[in-house]
Protein backbone atom coordinates (compact mmCIF):
# COMPACT_ATOMS: atom_id res chain seq x y z
CA UNK A 1 0.00 0.00 0.00
CA UNK A 2 1.41 3.43 -1.20
CA UNK A 3 -0.91 5.45 -0.08
CA UNK A 4 -1.97 7.43 3.01
CA UNK A 5 -5.73 5.71 3.59
CA UNK A 6 -7.72 8.77 5.20
CA UNK A 7 -10.32 7.57 7.39
CA UNK A 8 -13.47 9.62 9.62
CA UNK A 9 -14.13 8.59 12.82
CA UNK A 10 -18.20 9.04 13.55
CA UNK A 11 -19.14 8.51 16.81
CA UNK A 12 -20.67 10.54 20.18
CA UNK A 13 -18.42 9.22 22.75
CA UNK A 14 -15.21 11.73 22.80
CA UNK A 15 -13.05 8.84 24.57
CA UNK A 16 -14.02 6.12 21.47
CA UNK A 17 -13.29 8.88 19.25
CA UNK A 18 -9.85 9.14 21.11
CA UNK A 19 -9.73 5.73 21.61
CA UNK A 20 -9.86 5.01 18.03
CA UNK A 21 -7.28 7.93 17.02
CA UNK A 22 -4.99 6.04 19.14
CA UNK A 23 -5.31 1.97 17.94
CA UNK A 24 -5.02 4.05 14.01
CA UNK A 25 -2.73 6.68 14.61
CA UNK A 26 0.53 4.51 15.18
CA UNK A 27 -0.30 2.22 12.33
CA UNK A 28 1.49 2.91 8.67
CA UNK A 29 -0.40 4.62 6.28
CA UNK A 30 -3.22 5.64 8.19
CA UNK A 31 -4.30 9.49 8.43
CA UNK A 32 -7.24 10.58 10.97
CA UNK A 33 -8.63 13.54 8.86
CA UNK A 34 -11.81 13.86 11.01
CA UNK A 35 -13.63 13.23 13.63
CA UNK A 36 -17.39 14.08 14.22
CA UNK A 37 -19.86 13.22 17.39
CA UNK A 38 -22.93 13.43 15.26
CA UNK A 39 -24.39 12.89 11.57
CA UNK A 40 -24.61 16.70 10.42
CA UNK A 41 -20.85 16.76 10.80
CA UNK A 42 -20.11 13.77 8.71
CA UNK A 43 -22.71 14.75 5.75
CA UNK A 44 -21.29 18.51 5.87
CA UNK A 45 -17.88 16.86 4.94
CA UNK A 46 -18.41 13.91 2.97
CA UNK A 47 -19.96 16.40 0.73
CA UNK A 48 -16.87 18.13 0.06
CA UNK A 49 -13.98 16.12 0.88
CA UNK A 50 -12.77 12.52 -0.09
CA UNK A 51 -12.74 9.72 2.79
CA UNK A 52 -11.51 5.86 2.17
CA UNK A 53 -12.77 4.71 5.66
CA UNK A 54 -15.77 6.22 7.57
CA UNK A 55 -15.92 4.25 10.97
CA UNK A 56 -19.17 4.97 11.64
CA UNK A 57 -21.45 4.49 15.02
CA UNK A 58 -25.01 2.99 14.50
CA UNK A 59 -26.78 5.55 17.32
CA UNK A 60 -25.84 9.42 17.28
CA UNK A 61 -27.92 11.86 18.82
CA UNK A 62 -29.45 13.69 15.84
CA UNK A 63 -28.80 10.78 13.54
CA UNK A 64 -30.02 6.64 12.96
CA UNK A 65 -26.69 5.36 11.69
CA UNK A 66 -28.18 2.60 9.54
CA UNK A 67 -30.01 5.36 7.29
CA UNK A 68 -26.76 7.76 7.71
CA UNK A 69 -24.86 5.00 6.05
CA UNK A 70 -26.78 4.85 3.10
CA UNK A 71 -26.64 8.66 2.69
CA UNK A 72 -22.78 8.61 3.00
CA UNK A 73 -22.67 6.06 0.40
CA UNK A 74 -25.17 8.16 -1.99
CA UNK A 75 -22.89 11.27 -1.83
CA UNK A 76 -19.36 9.46 -1.77
CA UNK A 77 -20.40 5.61 -3.08
CA UNK A 78 -16.24 5.14 -3.27
CA UNK A 79 -16.32 5.68 0.73
CA UNK A 80 -16.12 2.44 2.31
CA UNK A 81 -18.55 2.54 5.60
CA UNK A 82 -17.78 0.14 8.56
CA UNK A 83 -20.03 0.39 11.33
CA UNK A 84 -18.83 0.34 14.93
CA UNK A 85 -21.27 -0.36 17.51
CA UNK A 86 -22.09 -2.28 20.80
CA UNK A 87 -25.20 -3.72 19.02
CA UNK A 88 -24.92 -7.14 18.32
CA UNK A 89 -28.41 -7.81 16.83
CA UNK A 90 -28.35 -9.98 13.99
CA UNK A 91 -31.26 -7.82 11.70
CA UNK A 92 -29.61 -5.08 12.73
CA UNK A 93 -25.70 -5.34 10.90
CA UNK A 94 -27.56 -7.23 8.34
CA UNK A 95 -30.04 -3.41 7.72
CA UNK A 96 -26.81 -2.13 7.93
CA UNK A 97 -24.60 -4.26 4.75
CA UNK A 98 -28.22 -3.66 2.61
CA UNK A 99 -27.55 0.09 3.35
CA UNK A 100 -24.31 -0.09 1.57
CA UNK A 101 -21.84 -0.77 4.98
CA UNK A 102 -18.54 -2.56 3.87
CA UNK A 103 -18.50 -4.15 7.39
CA UNK A 104 -19.50 -4.78 10.61
CA UNK A 105 -16.99 -4.10 13.96
CA UNK A 106 -18.66 -4.62 17.47
CA UNK A 107 -16.58 -1.77 20.02
CA UNK A 108 -14.96 -5.05 21.74
CA UNK A 109 -12.96 -6.37 18.36
CA UNK A 110 -9.58 -6.56 18.47
CA UNK A 111 -7.17 -3.93 17.40
CA UNK A 112 -5.78 -6.67 14.78
CA UNK A 113 -9.85 -6.97 13.66
CA UNK A 114 -9.82 -3.06 12.98
CA UNK A 115 -6.75 -3.06 10.92
CA UNK A 116 -7.75 -6.00 9.02
CA UNK A 117 -11.37 -4.94 8.57
CA UNK A 118 -10.45 -1.69 7.33
CA UNK A 119 -7.47 -3.13 4.99
CA UNK A 120 -10.09 -6.04 3.74
CA UNK A 121 -12.85 -3.30 3.19
CA UNK A 122 -10.51 -0.96 0.62
CA UNK A 123 -10.27 -4.26 -1.11
CA UNK A 124 -13.76 -4.45 -1.50
CA UNK A 125 -14.47 -6.91 0.52
CA UNK A 126 -17.51 -7.14 3.09
CA UNK A 127 -15.87 -7.60 6.52
CA UNK A 128 -16.61 -8.29 9.96
CA UNK A 129 -15.01 -8.81 13.09
CA UNK A 130 -14.90 -12.83 14.80
CA UNK A 131 -17.56 -12.27 16.90
CA UNK A 132 -20.04 -10.64 14.40
CA UNK A 133 -19.32 -13.41 12.17
CA UNK A 134 -20.51 -16.05 14.11
CA UNK A 135 -23.32 -14.26 14.73
CA UNK A 136 -24.29 -14.01 11.27
CA UNK A 137 -23.50 -17.42 10.59
CA UNK A 138 -26.14 -19.00 12.83
CA UNK A 139 -29.45 -18.50 11.40
CA UNK A 140 -32.36 -17.11 13.70
CA UNK A 141 -34.99 -19.71 14.51
CA UNK A 142 -37.54 -17.30 12.44
CA UNK A 143 -35.40 -18.12 9.74
CA UNK A 144 -35.58 -22.06 10.07
CA UNK A 145 -39.02 -21.83 10.40
CA UNK A 146 -39.81 -20.02 7.84
CA UNK A 147 -42.27 -17.09 7.17
CA UNK A 148 -45.19 -17.26 9.39
CA UNK A 149 -48.50 -18.09 8.18
CA UNK A 150 -50.89 -14.98 8.59
CA UNK A 151 -54.54 -14.57 8.75
CA UNK A 152 -56.58 -12.09 6.26
CA UNK A 153 -56.84 -9.52 8.91
CA UNK A 154 -53.62 -10.28 10.40
CA UNK A 155 -52.27 -9.34 6.40
CA UNK A 156 -54.27 -6.58 6.58
CA UNK A 157 -53.14 -5.12 9.90
CA UNK A 158 -49.73 -5.89 8.93
CA UNK A 159 -49.80 -3.58 5.95
CA UNK A 160 -51.29 -0.95 8.09
CA UNK A 161 -48.85 -0.98 10.41
CA UNK A 162 -46.11 -0.80 7.79
CA UNK A 163 -47.83 2.45 6.62
CA UNK A 164 -46.91 3.90 10.35
CA UNK A 165 -50.58 3.81 11.44
CA UNK A 166 -51.48 3.27 15.15
CA UNK A 167 -53.67 0.69 16.78
CA UNK A 168 -56.57 3.64 17.21
CA UNK A 169 -56.21 4.41 13.21
CA UNK A 170 -56.55 1.02 12.41
CA UNK A 171 -59.50 0.23 14.60
CA UNK A 172 -60.98 2.86 12.94
CA UNK A 173 -60.13 1.69 9.31
CA UNK A 174 -61.28 -1.28 10.09
CA UNK A 175 -63.91 -1.19 12.10
CA UNK A 176 -62.42 -3.17 15.40
CA UNK A 177 -62.04 -2.15 18.43
CA UNK A 178 -58.62 -1.02 19.65
CA UNK A 179 -58.39 -4.11 21.93
CA UNK A 180 -58.56 -6.13 18.93
CA UNK A 181 -56.32 -4.64 17.50
CA UNK A 182 -53.85 -5.40 19.83
CA UNK A 183 -54.16 -8.44 20.03
CA UNK A 184 -53.75 -8.95 16.39
CA UNK A 185 -50.79 -7.03 16.49
CA UNK A 186 -49.59 -9.12 19.61
CA UNK A 187 -49.97 -12.22 17.81
CA UNK A 188 -48.49 -11.28 14.48
CA UNK A 189 -45.16 -10.35 16.73
CA UNK A 190 -45.20 -13.54 18.63
CA UNK A 191 -45.07 -15.83 14.96
CA UNK A 192 -42.58 -13.98 13.45
CA UNK A 193 -40.87 -14.21 16.73
CA UNK A 194 -39.48 -10.45 16.65
CA UNK A 195 -39.43 -7.95 19.80
CA UNK A 196 -41.33 -4.75 18.24
CA UNK A 197 -43.13 -3.42 15.71
CA UNK A 198 -40.27 -1.60 14.61
CA UNK A 199 -38.52 -5.13 13.66
CA UNK A 200 -41.48 -6.39 12.24
CA UNK A 201 -42.24 -3.85 10.07
CA UNK A 202 -38.34 -4.51 8.77
CA UNK A 203 -38.50 -8.03 8.60
CA UNK A 204 -41.66 -7.43 6.72
CA UNK A 205 -40.63 -5.65 4.18
CA UNK A 206 -37.48 -7.78 4.09
CA UNK A 207 -38.94 -10.61 2.95
CA UNK A 208 -41.64 -8.37 0.85
CA UNK A 209 -44.60 -9.54 2.36
CA UNK A 210 -46.23 -6.20 1.95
Amino acid sequence: MSHNISIVIVDDHPIVIQGLKMMLENEKFFSIVATFNDGAGIRNFIKTNEADIVLLDITLPDSNGIELCAEIKKISPKTSVIMLSNRSERSIIMQCIQNGASGYLLKNATIEELHGCIRGALSGNIVFCNEVKEIISKPCQRELSGIPRLTKREKEILKLLTEGKTSIAIAEELFLSPLTVDTHRKNIIHKFQVKNVAELISVAKQNNIV
